[in-house]
């Protein structure tokens, strides 16, 4: 099962089942883990009975929410040491508790997720004083500006910590628009992309041909989004 961690302080969760949700269109068997103080994902992911720690079924993949390791999930499930039946697991994290029980030193991928308010930066760092060897890190960013002075003033605040960062950076506006369609999807219970910006879908198209890593061609990926957009 490959691994990909989204860490921050930053309120992740819905790009996160924007990705799941293509990568299920795409074969993958999918499971996103929200470990997050708010766990957002009980509220905005439709449950019969949600209780403190539970498993369910949404849009064709899986949503954990309240477990704080693999292994309570293998033990929620009743599998003991079997690997638990995924190909991808999204993991959702804004500690430094759950960055080492979820162990994301040996993740696939890690996304450092943040927009440029100080709480979101400085949380975000926060959470990898749980690093004791560097990191590899791809920066996954959200801005109104997308102005270079940003990127250069979390290379700033990131400086003394055991970061990688990779050269390629993952930018997503924060437009109304695409808020607009974030809200209408929880209100629905669905997960659609149509309304979304141009900007915004071009981004999520990387970020999933960065997790599948040559699984899936690029071409079909953009043929998965354009029949996803087609949804109503």
């Amino acid at each position: 099962m490959k691994t990909v961690g989204f860490l921050g302080g930053y309120d992740k969760i819905d790009l996160i089942l924007y990705v799941a949700r293509i990568l299920t269109l795409a074969k993958k068997r999918v499971i996103v883990i929200d470990t997050t103080i708010a766990q957002k994902a009980k509220y905005v992911v439709p449950s019969i009975s949600p209780t403190k720690t539970y498993l369910t079924e949404f849009e064709g993949f899986d949503v954990a929410v309240g477990f704080k390791s693999m292994d309570e999930i293998k033990q929620y499930l009743g599998i003991g040491d079997k690997p638990l039946n995924y190909d991808i697991a999204l993991i959702d994290i804004d500690t430094p508790e759950m960055f080492q029980s979820f162990d994301a030193m040996r993740n696939y991928n890690n996304c450092f997720v943040t927009a440029f308010d100080l709480y979101s930066l400085k949380k975000g760092l926060e959470i990898l004083s749980a690093c004791t060897v560097p990191i590899k890190l791809t920066k996954v960013l959200f801005s109104k500006s997308m102005l270079k002075e940003e990127n250069e003033y979390l290379d700033y605040l990131s400086l003394g910590y055991k970061i990688k960062w990779d050269k390629e950076i993952i930018n997503f506006p924060i437009e109304l628009g695409n808020y607009s369609v974030t809200v209408e999807n929880q209100i629905i219970s669905r997960i659609k992309i149509k309304r979304l910006s141009d900007h915004y879908k071009n981004s999520l198209q990387y970020l999933i041909e960065m997790t599948l890593d040559g699984e899936v061609s690029g071409k079909e990926v953009s043929k998965i989004i354009k029949n996803l957009e087609k949804e109503v």
